[in-house]
């Protein structure tokens, strides 16, 4: 096989299961030439959009493109549209107009990460403008109604949270399309004309402006499309069996008490039955559950068994994923799915990656040096956007999931047996390079056997990779040994119970009786409105 860097393949590498992984290299070397091995005739894949970005993410899908997609699917019927910088600069944007007409009429798209570029990179690129994220055009072009980010699992490694955590973020509204401008001392009046201008106008807020520099912000939550993302995020928690919550802050923040209620009443009208006769309900109360955001983000690190699901505005969503993201192991370990609607109702489903560009990586590689990208996110974004594809042209729907089940699987596996790369197996993984290669012919294997794929069903655990391996791994260990010495009270070395106790208290984590929690929702809800209270007071 041809690699970027050949000499480290030959190298020996440790696992913890290595006779598996030393026959597994052996097997790559002597199926170099798998595609030819195992001839699978392409399978014909329905229309899909597919969107180019930019760096290392690029770079990684190029080669997945190669050696896992185009041997066995053709791609004929996609259509692809570049969104890196150069490309939208070169076009002045109509390459992301494209992707938008093209994504509204087709209804099923993959997109790589991109970059919205700085003033420094629009110089150093030699950019007519800065432009914008796509994101903003994406989701006003396909009526956008939630950003599911869930959790992704592999069968058999243990990662931070242990069941699914599902999470919809509203796609639309919020401090995202803010208008704003800096003012000086003044008035400010912020006015409401309804579209029937036969109706009066009317003042939403006035107030004075006492500091000599200020930032004036006004922003809308819109709340149509909250009953349609109410039922996406209930069928979709009914069908994982996690327990949903809806997150506002709506106690001090008024305007959000709509959200809550549309989410309750699609809840109590379709769902509630259904979810007491799951016995999804037992625990909270037999009823659907508020969150104030803040508990909402203690509860993210206390709840690691997962199961659970959350609903709520586009900035808490944005922030709290970051936090699942955080404490599962990294945002390449969670999804990002734009779903939005057609006129007709067809939902149109737009699926990425959760992380960045990896532009670290990139510059490593642009330097010669050895890379180690873990493509897991977009390689399931892909395989989603490929499987949704499916189910609106189904004619070739059984062979498309054979494909993506498959793919899905002999990547799993590579983490499974030790041949991941480097932020799951440490040090002696696989380069970039080197991954691509060995799950391809894993895949060829796959997709030449007959009958439907095989899915790894094992519930054992045979492993649970460090969070050292994480190439951002920072930890302060000096720094955490004063923390542990701190509750250590003996100083045996070790913390027993009663010291862990008050450990778990100091830093926030520890769980409360339910019958308690319930107390302390109040509280904080008292001194929320409390909070406001003295705001309007000062404000007069």
């Amino acid at each position: 096989c041809v690699l970027s860097h050949p000499s480290s393949s030959t190298a020996p590498k440790s696992s913890q299961r290595p006779s598996r992984v030393m026959l597994r290299r052996v097997q790559l070397r002597a199926f170099s030439g798998h595609s030819r091995a195992f001839s699978v005739a392409p399978t014909k894949a329905p229309p899909m959009v597919y969107i180019s970005g930019e760096e290392m993410s690029r770079y990684t899908m190029e080669l997945i493109m190669d050696k896992w997609v185009k041997p066995f699917v053709d791609t004929s019927d996609w259509e692809h549209f570049d969104l890196s910088c150069r490309a939208r600069d070169d076009s002045k944007d109509a390459v992301l107009h494209g992707a938008v007409e093209a994504g509204s009429r087709i209804g099923a798209i993959f997109k790589e990460p991109t970059v919205t570029p700085t003033e420094v990179q629009k110089k150093r690129l030699g950019l007519k403008k800065a432009w914008g994220s796509p994101n903003g055009a994406m989701r006003k072009g396909w009526n956008g109604i939630t950003i599911s980010r869930d959790t992704i699992h592999i069968p058999g490694i243990e990662l931070g949270f242990k069941r699914p955590v599902l999470f919809e973020r509203h796609a639309v509204g919020g401090e995202y399309g803010a208008g704003w401008a800096p003012v000086s001392k003044g008035r400010v009046l912020t006015t409401f004309f309804p579209e029937d201008m036969a109706n009066q106008a009317y003042i939403v807020d006035a107030r004075e402006v006492k500091d000599d520099e200020s930032a004036v912000v006004v922003y809308h939550n819109p709340l149509d499309n909250v009953h349609d993302l109410a039922h996406i995020f209930f069928t979709r928690c009914l069908e994982a069996k996690v327990v949903p919550y809806v997150v506002t802050k709506k106690t001090v923040f008024k305007w959000q008490e709509g959200f809550w209620v549309r989410m309750k009443e699609v809840f109590d009208e379709r769902y509630k039955e259904k979810f007491l006769a799951a016995g999804l309900l037992d625990g909270c109360g037999k009823d659907l559950q508020h969150l104030i955001s803040d508990a909402a983000t203690m509860q993210i690190i206390r709840w690691t068994n997962g199961g659970f699901g959350m609903a709520c505005h586009n900035y808490d969503g944005d922030m709290l994923t970051d936090e699942v993201a955080q404490v599962h192991r990294s945002p390449g370990f969670i999804t990002s799915n734009l779903i939005g609607k057609k006129d007709d109702g067809t939902l149109i489903k737009e699926f990425e990656a959760s992380h960045g560009t990896v532009a670290d990586l990139w510059e490593m590689h642009q330097r010669g040096e050895e890379t180690s990208m873990n493509p897991l996110g977009m390689v399931v974004a892909l395989v989603g956007a490929m499987d949704h594809a499916a189910t609106l042209h189904p004619a070739n729907k059984a062979a498309i999931n054979k494909f993506t089940v498959s793919c899905r699987e002999a990547m799993y596996d590579a983490f499974r047996t030790g041949r991941g790369t480097r932020d799951m197996s440490g040090p002696e993984g696989n380069t970039t390079e080197q991954f691509v290669e060995t799950v391809a012919e894993d895949l060829a294997r796959r997709m030449a056997a007959e009958g439907p794929p095989v899915v790894w069903t094992e519930e054992k655990v045979v492993a649970k990779p460090s969070r050292k391996f994480r190439r951002n791994y920072e930890l302060d260990e000096e720094g955490m040994r004063a923390v542990f010495d701190k509750f250590d009270l003996d100083g045996d070395g070790s913390i027993c119970f009663p010291e862990f106790l008050e450990m778990a208290q100091e830093v926030g984590i520890a769980k409360i009786k339910e019958s308690s929690a319930a107390t302390l929702e109040g509280r904080r809800a008292r001194k929320a409105a409390r909070q406001r209270d003295e705001a309007k007071e000062a404000q007069a």
